[in-house]
């Protein structure tokens, strides 16, 4: 029997952002505020500044596979105004970066695959260009062209499954970010070869998010919470701690709603990948949605979560599922050789592993889990 099972993240940091993104007393504040880019710029906003308040004007909508929710800490027309802009471009987004949607540009990107390239929006070209970016600095760890294999697997869909090893097999030699051709001044992306499949799924929600922050701070937001579902961004700071919003990485073993540690930031993104998001069920068997580009399975290693804390969200949605295949060792020094980006990292056996500009600032408060000096 085959069962798919989907657990959001965002269903966690929504119930997490109502109770205590506006904390204004003791017992809140030792909470949570959010669980798992640079300081927001009102240069281009003309009108006066907005006031900041505890209580967020708050919208919350299903979009990009995800409960989506913004928490912006004003009031007033500005900020309904600045929120129906920043879910109009997050519609926008979701059909332009779809992998199925007849017409997007990832779709004819794909439906041209070995034939021609393709002329794209700027945008579409600015995430394609970051992660094939990332794909040469992980040496191929992270992969959008993963696509002829994940098409197989479908996890967290309902027409989930586990190919044969021969589909794989025929499927293995399609990945390979070096034979896409991209033309910055034309704006065009080709795939060489027949058969390849691209998809932005590991990355598309960090450049939204990105934008969305923009979009806010264009109308004179300077404090809010943007969830795009397990890629949050923050805003300033907190309104009831002047440390920052207090931060809070998922325990991999629960479903929702337990965390294992805190971290204060201020103006910053957090993207959380672990292997308990999306799952496929075969004979007792759990297959989780994050797959090795070099062997077409599931990756099996040591890690069950990691949160990657950074100054973008577009960087880092990018790194989080690279973190999550280099495994623990490789992952931190990875992240130590780039600046800005830190990491936390949970094992199967309740370790945490920090990297090393958390250290004196990660509060671990999970007594099931330990910390492992590295």
């Amino acid at each position: 029997m085959i069962v798919n099972k989907q657990m959001k993240i965002g269903v966690l940091l929504l119930s997490v952002f109502t109770l205590l993104g506006c904390a204004a007393n003791d017992e809140t504040e030792k909470a949570t505020d959010v669980v798992s880019q640079a300081s927001p710029t009102t240069e281009n906003y003309v009108g006066d500044p907005l006031k900041i308040t505890k209580t967020p004007t708050s919208r919350t909508e299903t979009l990009l596979h995800t409960a989506v929710q913004i928490q912006v800490f004003h009031e007033g027309e500005e900020v309904e105004a600045a929120l129906n802009d920043v879910f109009d471009y997050m519609e926008a987004m979701e059909v332009q970066f779809s992998t199925n949607l007849e017409g997007s540009d990832v779709y004819r990107i794909n439906q041209a695959a070995g034939v021609e390239a393709v002329e794209v929006d700027e945008e579409t070209f600015a995430v394609i260009k970051q992660a094939l970016n990332i794909a040469e600095q992980s040496k191929g760890k992270f992969d959008i062209s993963i696509g002829a294999v994940t098409n197989l697997w479908q996890i967290g869909s309902d027409d989930a499954r586990k190919p044969s090893d021969d589909e794989i097999d025929a499927a293995l030699p399609l990945i390979d970010y070096r034979k896409i051709t991209i033309d910055e001044e034309n704006l065009t992306v080709k795939l060489e070869v027949k058969g390849m499949v691209i998809e932005l799924g590991g990355i598309s929600k960090g450049y939204i998010g990105g934008r969305v922050r923009d979009i806010l701070a264009s109308h004179g937001v300077t404090t809010a919470i943007i969830n795009l579902g397990g890629n949050v961004v923050v805003m300033g700071t907190s309104p009831s701690n002047e440390e920052g919003w207090n931060v809070g990485v998922q325990d991999p073993d629960e479903t929702r709603g337990q965390v294992v540690g805190t971290q204060r930031i201020t103006n910053g993104a957090v993207v959380t990948s672990g292997i308990y998001e999306r799952f496929l069920e075969v004979d007792g068997i759990k297959y989780h949605h994050i797959l090795d580009p070099l062997t077409g399975y599931p990756l099996d290693n040591e890690i069950s979560g990691v949160t990657v804390f950074a100054n973008s969200s577009f960087e880092g949605d990018s790194y989080s599922t690279a973190l999550f295949l280099f495994g623990i060792e490789d992952g931190i020094d990875f992240v130590e050789s780039i600046e800005g980006l830190e990491a936390v990292f949970v094992d199967k056996d309740h370790g945490v592993h920090l990297t090393s500009g958390l250290k004196d600032t990660f509060e671990l408060i999970n007594e099931e889990y330990h910390l492992v000096d590295e």
